[in-house]
């Protein structure tokens, strides 16, 4: 494929993500009509292992700040390990320990909460774009606090779809991403209530790493005033591999 056609694919995918922007119904209106809307920072640090080709591990810290930037919203560590069954098609699971920062309820301050999903997914590619697609089971519970006081695991199906076009003799390839989840506890109001979409690019620098830059869009569904989050997401990455 030509330089020419590439710069096109280029200012067509960059065109779209401006008139999405243009588009947004929470740009259009004035501040004073606007509610429930924030703008969140997550930063995180991750050492990803590969024992084997088909064996990956990765232990990631992360903070999250809410209330635009201000406050911490949580931090948690995760580890997750990812197994390769056949070509284009993985299997993966992740732990994640949490420490939620609780600002609205009644009992206000750090929770402890634990979450773990099971993955399925599968990838392709046709010409210089590559998909990927994403099945999550996902569970969330908060530690030390049992069902006879109310709570009950927090459980989510979400589906995800990626893509990204890659440039030939240029590292910044473009990658969007779609996700909607489905959210099922006992005692609450069941089906989907978030879809998530997101922008960005990896930069990799040999013999250091990858450093990642995301903006994300997330809005609240079937509710009578859904948040909205603007976010922006860094993150670094460091891979190594024993084979």
């Amino acid at each position: 494929m030509s330089k020419k056609s590439n710069t096109n694919i280029l200012l067509l995918f960059l065109s779209s993500i401006i008139l999405t922007f243009i588009s947004n119904p929470v740009l259009s209106q004035t501040p004073s009509s606007v509610k429930n809307v924030d703008f969140e920072t997550w930063s995180s640090i991750e050492i990803n292992y590969k024992p084997s080709k088909k064996w990956s591990i990765g232990l990631e810290e992360q903070l999250r700040l809410k209330d635009n930037s201000s406050i911490t919203d949580q931090y948690f560590t995760q580890l997750e390990v990812e197994y390769e069954a056949f070509k284009n098609f993985s299997l993966g699971s992740g732990f994640r320990y949490i420490k939620k920062n609780d600002t609205k309820g009644n009992i206000q301050g750090y929770e402890d909460h634990f979450r773990f999903n099971l993955d399925g997914t599968f990838d392709h590619k046709i010409a210089q774009f590559s998909f990927k697609y994403r099945f999550r089971y996902q569970n969330r519970n908060e530690l030390g606090v049992s069902s006879t006081d109310g709570d009950y695991p927090n459980q989510h199906i979400r589906l995800k779809g990626s893509m990204e076009y890659g440039f030939k003799n240029w590292k910044l390839d473009p990658k969007f991403s779609a996700e909607i989840f489905n959210h099922f506890e006992k005692g609450q109001t069941n089906g989907f209530d978030k879809f998530r979409l997101s922008f960005g690019t990896d930069y990799k620098i040999k013999n250091f790493g990858k450093l990642s830059l995301y903006y994300l869009y997330e809005k609240e569904l079937n509710i009578i005033n859904p948040k909205i989050s603007n976010i922006l997401k860094f993150k670094y990455t460091y891979s190594f591999k024993s084979y």
